[in-house]
């Protein structure tokens, strides 16, 4: 998520509304605090579309107040066209308008302490207009592209068997050089057969070639800060800022004004996915919401979705001026239901959970317990963190130290992060693989997926004292992500008196650590291509000149391309990489002392389920060559420091001892004697 986010405008504060504007012929329900909001038990909150006629639901249950407002256009200026009281009925506010209103946009409105709120889109809106301020009732039959009822999500099993590569929509298709047609569009994820100028296979062919199994989307719901009625001028963001949760993000369709065309568009785009054999994961922000006090919830459910300090201000657990309320039982129903809906409706394969240590760990678990109870296969990783301070007490929030706690669902190892490359928070720290003497054992921490494991020493991990994952499956290890600096360009800063060929070597050890590490392994989109944003550590809105994906990388850096590729391929063919649980990384890993805290050394032994059964893994840090002395046996060396060759690069020396070379990472196999 950016780390600059606006300031919050000053909040309302929530008034007791059972002491004030009492009316003894207002037959509403009074209520002395927000937890005594009953909980609406259905699912069918928003709009329900039929020929004969749709009904608005909406739940506000301390309004004195509500009504409809039906627009023929989204057009900002346009006065409705029809303005219908809501009538409270089963514990919402509810009315059916006769006909068919296809197309037809809306809003809801309330009256609190006796005036009128602005009108805001509702909060479970499922289509909306241009930049989202109406919903539109649609029929949602009318976006399903083709041979939509016969798409299947690619075959999966474990999490571990994942490689997750994270992009943002508009980076992946933007560079002029992408010979990608709809350009920052989720349609440019749908091409084939797309090259560079010179030849170089882009955009989805690509990922294929590639091999990752998980395509991860920065955030592709709608958000605020690009203006959809201004698509022809260049607009750039993340898209940490939410603002409808259930309709993708308009900018990226063709056409934001038709609510159909950008959830058609979508549902193109996770087909095409499919089709390749990759699975779309989506990068979801319920921790807090784009705008504050005038948010939708705020606006149609006052101060309810949002947590407060005790002086009556929004807490900022986020950092960009709110946080929402998880533990609250309607905040964790809409979380769930949202969740659900992208399921269920777009085929959505798993979720990112952006700063998840907000969330409860109750509202968590029983998102993954309803999301696997639909898809055993849908994978959930988070941030097991906070960008501020929360009211909600520490034991109770989906926190890195609480993973254990959390079912199915996995936290970013920022140990193993900082332990390759140094701190983000001291760019010019080093980590294992850029010259540190010191942070091996974090590393080691990260092989073995953040699990209990005897030949860690955990007061010489970074940041965690003991391990926090049950499985390797609730550990995502990575070197660097759309936050920070790229990994080219925080070795470019933290090693700037090395030469470019020596950073090259140090960036193809840190990924080949994080590709043969247990856990599951998650790569930045281009970091194959040693991608770079200029030195741009926060590059949130800097636009596509600094974040579009080069493609020409791929012809400047081909033997990291090429490493990286085969990395991904060994991992897959190998399931010694990926033992799936603490008990089988235990008895299966031994670590060899080295004694040098630049030198990691470890063995595999008969892994389940892999013709290679005794694989020694060398990891060295050091600018210098390091000797290691291997264990009795023939060996067959398949990786080095710029190669992958599962058939072989060389047999190791007679000695007896490899001599691994400076900043590089090494994998033998023992060759079975005949």
């Amino acid at each position: 998520m950016p780390t600059v986010c606006p300031t919050p405008i000053r909040p309302l504060v929530f008034v007791l509304l059972s002491i004030l504007f009492v009316n003894c012929s207002d037959p509403r329900p009074q209520y002395n605090t927000l937890e005594d909001y009953p909980v609406y038990p259905y699912g069918d909150l928003g709009v329900a579309y039929r020929p004969a006629g749709s009904t608005f639901k909406l739940w506000s249950p301390a309004a004195q107040d509500a009504r409809l407002r039906l627009y023929a256009s989204d057009d900002p200026a346009a006065e409705p066209d029809e303005v219908i009281d809501l009538e409270r009925k089963n514990g919402a506010w509810t009315a059916t308008v006769a006909g068919d209103i296809d197309g037809t946009y809306y809003t809801f409105q309330i009256k609190m302490n006796g005036r009128w709120l602005p009108e805001a889109t509702d909060i479970y809106a499922t289509a909306v207009g241009t930049n989202g301020m109406r919903g539109q009732v649609v029929n949602i039959l009318d976006t399903d592209p083709p041979g939509w009822a016969d798409d299947r999500r690619p075959p999966f099993t474990a999490p571990t068997d994942a490689v997750i590569y994270e992009m943002h929509v508009r980076d992946f298709s933007s560079d002029p050089g992408s010979g990608i047609t709809h350009k920052g569009k989720f349609l440019g994820l749908t091409e084939r057969g797309t090259t560079t100028p010179a030849g170089d296979t882009t955009g989805l062919d690509y990922l294929v070639k590639l091999g990752v199994t998980h395509v991860h989307l920065l955030p592709s719901f709608d958000f605020v800060s690009v203006d959809e009625a201004d698509t022809d001028t260049e607009q750039y963001n993340w898209g940490y800022d939410p603002q409808n949760y259930n309709v993708p993000e308009g900018s990226y369709s063709t056409d934001p004004a038709d609510g159909k065309v950008r959830i058609r568009e979508f549902k193109q785009m996770v087909q095409a996915l499919h089709r390749a054999g990759i699975r779309v994961v989506m990068d979801v922000v319920y921790n807090h919401t784009g705008r504050t006090e005038n948010s939708n919830f705020q606006l149609l459910v006052p101060d309810y979705f949002y947590r407060f300090n005790p002086d009556g201000t929004f807490s900022n657990a986020s950092a960009c001026g709110n946080e929402v309320a998880s533990e609250r039982p309607m905040v964790r129903k809409f979380i769930r239901e949202s969740l659900e809906y992208w399921v269920d409706e777009y085929h959505v394969d798993g979720f990112r959970f952006d700063l998840m240590g907000i969330h409860d760990i109750a509202t968590m678990n029983e998102v993954s317990a309803s999301l696997h109870g639909i898809d055993s296969t849908i994978l959930l990783y988070g941030e097991g963190w906070t960008a501020g301070d929360s009211p909600l007490p520490d034991s109770v929030r989906a926190l890195k130290a609480n993973t254990a706690r959390l079912t199915r669902i996995a936290a970013f190892s920022d140990d193993m992060r900082d332990g390759l490359k140094g701190s983000v928070f001291e760019v010019e720290e080093r980590g294992f693989v850029s010259g540190a003497r010191n942070r091996a054992e974090s590393v080691k921490f990260g092989i073995v997926g953040a699990v209990p494991h005897p030949q860690i020493a955990y007061d010489s991990v970074n940041y965690s004292r003991a391990p926090w994952a049950r499985q390797p499956a609730q550990c995502v290890n990575y070197a660097s992500c759309h936050d920070n600096h790229t990994l080219w360009d925080r070795l470019a800063i933290s090693n700037a008196g090395d030469a470019p060929a020596a950073r090259e070597q140090m960036q193809r050890l840190a990924l080949a650590t994080v590709l043969t590490s247990q856990g599951i392994p998650f790569l930045h989109a281009g970091t194959e291509m040693l991608r770079s944003k200029d030195g741009d550590e926060n590059s949130y809105q800097s636009g596509d000149a600094v974040n579009a994906i080069r493609w020409d990388g791929q012809r400047r850096h081909p033997q990291t391309a090429a490493y990286v590729r085969d990395l991904i391929a060994l991992r897959k063919a190998h399931p010694a990489f990926r033992l799936g649980s603490t008990d089988r990384i235990a008895r299966h890993l031994t670590f060899i002392p080295t004694g040098d805290g630049q030198l990691i050394a470890y063995r595999i032994t008969d892994a389940p389920g892999d013709q290679w059964s005794d694989i020694f893994v060398v990891l060295n840090g050091a600018a210098e060559r390091r000797s290691v002395k291997l264990p009795e046996g023939q060996w067959r060396q398949v990786v080095d420091g710029e190669r992958v060759v599962p058939t072989g690069i060389t047999s190791a020396p007679e000695s007896g001892n490899l001599a691994a070379a400076p900043r590089s990472a090494n994998v033998l196999v023992r060759i079975a004697e005949r």
